[in-house]
């Protein structure tokens, strides 16, 4: 049962994503359909969740924008990223940074793998 479930799955997973880990900051390339438009939006913050595994995994990316924190769930395999670049590794020791949630400022930042 679990080969057929692999065979299925192999045909959804796109192998070309960087390797990045919770703390690090990237900037994510997504394809915004707006009517019968499409453009492309940056998406830069710093990743502070991930869950899940082969086809169902996710990453939560947190940013302030203007003084307001805004959080994105985006699936690993998902078809509207057209690119990930990672801008800086993160040096962490936690597998989830909720806590950044309530900081404010300089707190918020994570420390950088040398």
């Amino acid at each position: 049962m679990n080969s057929l479930m692999d065979i299925v799955e192999k045909d959804s997973i796109i192998e070309n994503r960087p390797k990045f880990s919770v703390g690090d900051t990237i900037s994510l390339k997504v394809r915004i359909k707006e009517g019968s438009k499409t453009r492309i939006q940056l998406f830069e913050g710093i990743v502070i969740a991930m869950k899940g595994s082969g086809v169902s995994k996710t990453f939560t990316v947190r940013k302030i924008s203007g003084g307001v924190a805004v959080e994105r769930l985006f699936p690993i395999n998902c078809p509207s990223i057209e690119g990930i670049d990672i801008k800086t590794k993160g040096k962490v020791r936690r597998a989830k940074l909720y806590y950044l949630r309530n900081k404010v400022g300089k707190a918020s930042k994570v420390k950088v793998k040398n």
